[in-house]
């Protein structure tokens, strides 16, 4: 009966050594994860609120010895945000309006239709991901050229409208699967009563696609935001968002503040350099900051983490 007890204790204190252990290694794991993520973003706040003083000082390296704001006030001159915040939203939200909408169609079509060729479509959606966006951009190019809409938000809107969109097949399939799984009795029942196709989508297949949308809608917001590459080659210097204004920053800076004469006062640090590129990300940690919760519900309701 002794030994019994005896090799449940032990049994018992080499689980709970295992356990403890284990959550070690996690604890870890996720302490260097997340200083990894966060240590860029702690640095550019902390260098944009310093002084010119603060930044060359050896004795000062994080903390200020003073919050220093005018960084903020001169970047925001040179991004001209006034402007440029309004542009980029309308030219990010709109199109990831559009492009959740036209991938869930098709999804929902892929999902509940049969028609011929049915699986060359699925495949030709999943090829088109991964073909790179370089590969497209000329011929995309002429046919905007040719219907003449370079430079304006149509060659945004009209890729967005068609499913086209900055990586739209990744949300058709993420759609595809989430209609798959939704049962089929909702829509006979519709049928029933009368309701067609279109009908059946917008009045039940969307609301209850919430999730998925959330997620679609969240990710397209930030890849068109994001984007400099192309949005810089389609709208050229007629749409200026602050994605693009931080991309000529330096430029910009020095037509404004010339430095011809070698006085060193207007010449850019760091912190005008950090300040202006937390103002264009600043839009972004404010959503998620807001949709943080929805975000994380929508991911685990949608299937994305493969549950």
């Amino acid at each position: 009966m002794k030994n019994v007890n005896l090799e449940k204790t032990i049994a018992y204190t080499r689980k709970h050594y295992v356990n403890i252990l284990s959550k070690t290694i996690i604890y870890a794991l996720l302490i260097g994860i997340g200083y990894a993520y966060l240590y860029p973003l702690f640095f550019m706040i902390s260098s944009s609120l310093m002084s010119i003083d603060d930044l060359v000082s050896p004795i000062v390296s994080w903390i200020p010895r003073s919050i220093y704001l005018d960084n903020y006030e001169i970047a925001w001159k040179v991004l001209d945000a006034n402007k440029a915040l309004f542009q980029s939203i309308f030219m990010a939200g709109l199109p990831a309006i559009l492009q959740t909408v036209a991938t869930a169609l098709v999804g929902y079509g892929l999902a509940r239709f049969e028609f011929p060729l049915k699986k060359l479509w699925l495949f030709l959606v999943v090829a088109t991901f991964l073909i790179p966006a370089q590969v497209t951009v000329i011929p995309k190019y002429m046919l905007f050229d040719r219907l003449k809409i370079v430079g304006t938000p149509l060659a945004s809107f009209l890729p967005a409208i068609a499913g086209q969109g900055i990586k739209s097949s990744i949300f058709v399939l993420m759609f595809y699967n989430f209609f798959k799984m939704m049962p089929k009795a909702f829509d006979e029942a519709a049928e029933i009563d009368g309701a067609g196709s279109l009908q059946i989508f917008f009045r039940i297949a969307l609301p209850t696609a919430v999730p998925a949308i959330v997620v679609a809608f969240i990710f397209s917001f930030v890849w068109y935001w994001n984007e400099t590459y192309i949005s810089g080659l389609f709208f050229g210097d007629k749409i200026r968002t602050l994605p693009l204004k931080l991309r000529d920053f330096v430029s910009q800076y020095q037509s404004m503040y010339p430095t011809e004469d070698g006085s060193t006062e207007n010449r850019i640090n760091e912190g005008i350099r950090m300040a202006g590129t937390f103002i264009t990300i600043l839009p972004l940690l404010i959503m998620y900051l807001v949709l943080q919760k929805q975000f994380v519900e929508s991911i685990e309701k949608s299937g994305i983490t493969g549950e």
